[in-house]
């Protein structure tokens, strides 16, 4: 009898030990964010730290959630930068600028620069409070100016903006805004890159 009854507890422990928390979080779809070194040239990506293999009942619980790198989140895109830098308010100057040349419009995307926190961020007011006081960045197509963090489309430095005056689908469109901007802006580059266009909530 009494065996039994401490084979029935040890079976209990067991089972007890085994079982997952019902309230363990879940990890949110939002998109990589790249390595940054510590210069404005590119750089070779870092490699990742490998994952242990999660068991088969881990598989089955996120198997109808996509990956969050999955190649249907990205599209490559091709991005026409006048300048980059590390300091905000010569970029705006310099944005101006382009603007009167150009007629391109200007696009902030609704985004303000904080001088303080030395962040470009949508206001703290504003309502979508997931991005409320933070980066939102910029991802459709669009031949348009506004400052962005370089990391967006290429390995930088975290602070590195970039002076963006279009995004395109098209090469050749990319070609063509390249070309006419180098008549104001000898410098301006294109960066062809796979942006991240899924889901940002």
């Amino acid at each position: 009898m009494h065996t039994f009854v401490i084979a029935s507890l040890l079976a209990a422990s067991f089972l007890a030990a085994c079982s997952s928390s019902p309230n363990e979080p879940t990890k949110a779809l939002n998109p990589p964010q790249p390595s940054a070194p510590t210069t404005l040239e590119d750089a070779p990506p870092k490699a990742e730290p490998t994952e242990p293999t999660p068991t088969t009942a881990a598989v089955e619980e996120i198997a109808d959630v996509p990956a969050p790198d999955s190649t249907s989140e990205y599209a490559t895109r091709y991005v026409v930068v006048a300048d980059t830098s590390l300091h905000y308010y010569p970029l705006r100057a310099s944005m101006t600028a382009i603007q009167k040349a150009t007629r391109l419009p200007i696009d902030t995307l609704g985004r303000i620069y904080d001088a303080r926190k030395n962040l470009i961020k949508v206001p703290e007011d504003d309502e979508d409070e997931m991005y409320a006081g933070e980066y939102y960045p910029r991802r459709d197509p669009s031949a348009s100016l506004s400052i962005e963090y370089t990391t967006l489309y290429r390995s930088a430095s975290a602070k590195s903006m970039a002076l963006v005056t279009g995004i395109y689908e098209d090469p050749a469109r990319a070609d063509s805004a390249l070309v006419a901007l180098h008549s104001v802006v000898p410098k301006a580059f294109l960066i062809k890159t796979q942006l991240y266009i899924g889901c940002m909530h």
